[in-house]
């Protein structure tokens, strides 16, 4: 299990700032640490940024069928907050896609005003998840909301709480056998479970997957045009220089472009998702 995040922080391109921004702030409680007339930091414990929306105007929206964001996971800290969150919601009348229980964690689905997915979530105790091999077993059925209830209470959300980060990304892709080979050959995450040939989900240290892939309604699909909103790009977080120079040789051996820019190791996918990778120890 691993000590620290993995997934650093996600940016996306958004039309509108103003209200973007405002219905993560209102809606699920983040803060605004830093902010221009065209871009918008948010975080959980007023430090760290999580979250970056970027305004273009001009934009038009993704189409849902391209690839790129499937959906960003906060990873809440206790159960308890995301029993509060339920409280919230229902208090503020604030509608979810989605309510699961997925054996090794418990998550709500929504979506922002511009479309782009989120994940809230909690994990179970590692020591609960079942493994076979190198392989978790994930499900989804209909989450307790009446049980998750219970640890919560209706005025106990108070914003998004500081231990909040960023538990996984999932991303919509064209095809998985070459965006396999490129997370975990060239990256080095480790895949942890196939989902019937159409989803793929990877990690590292025996987390149940810091990034999910699939090709539900993108197989075959180009990427979003450059002039459209969501995903712009996100981060990983690397331990050390020695895990970025690993990186670096292994993009030079099968010859995948990559650039820095100030500090950061910038390459994409197959797919087309831009990645950053940073150190961050």
């Amino acid at each position: 299990m691993y000590s620290h995040p993995i997934i650093n922080q996600v940016a996306l391109t958004v039309k509108d700032l103003e209200r973007v921004m405002t219905f993560y702030q209102e809606q699920l409680g983040f803060q605004v640490i830093d902010q221009t007339t065209n871009r918008a930091v948010l975080s959980a414990d007023g430090k760290n940024g999580l979250l970056i929306l970027e305004e273009n105007k001009n934009a038009k929206l993704r189409a849902p069928y391209s690839t790129g964001l499937y959906h960003i996971a906060f990873l809440l800290p206790h159960r308890s907050d995301l029993a509060n969150l339920v409280h919230h919601f229902i208090q503020k009348q604030i509608p979810v896609q989605g309510a699961s229980d997925h054996d090794v964690s418990e998550a709500l689905y929504l979506a922002d005003p511009e479309g782009n997915g989120i994940e809230i979530y909690i994990d179970r105790s590692p020591d609960t998840w079942t493994w076979n091999g190198d392989q978790v077993y994930m499900t989804t059925k209909a989450l307790d909301i009446e049980d998750l209830l219970k640890e919560g209470s209706p005025n106990g959300w108070q914003g998004m709480p500081a231990g909040t980060f960023i538990g996984h990304v999932h991303l919509q892709v064209s095809e998985l056998t070459k965006v396999k080979q490129f997370y975990c050959d060239t990256i080095g995450f480790e895949p942890v479970l196939n989902y019937g040939g159409q989803a793929l989900f990877i990690s590292k240290h025996r987390y149940h997957h810091n990034i999910g892939l699939n090709k539900w309604n993108s197989a075959g699909a180009e990427p979003a045009a450059e002039n459209s909103t969501g995903l712009n790009w996100y981060s990983i977080a690397l331990k050390n220089e020695k895990e970025m120079k690993k990186i670096v040789e292994q993009l030079e051996l099968q010859q995948i472009s990559y650039n820095f820019n100030d500090g950061k190791l910038i390459t994409k996918d197959p797919s087309g998702n831009y990645i950053h990778f940073i150190i961050k120890g």
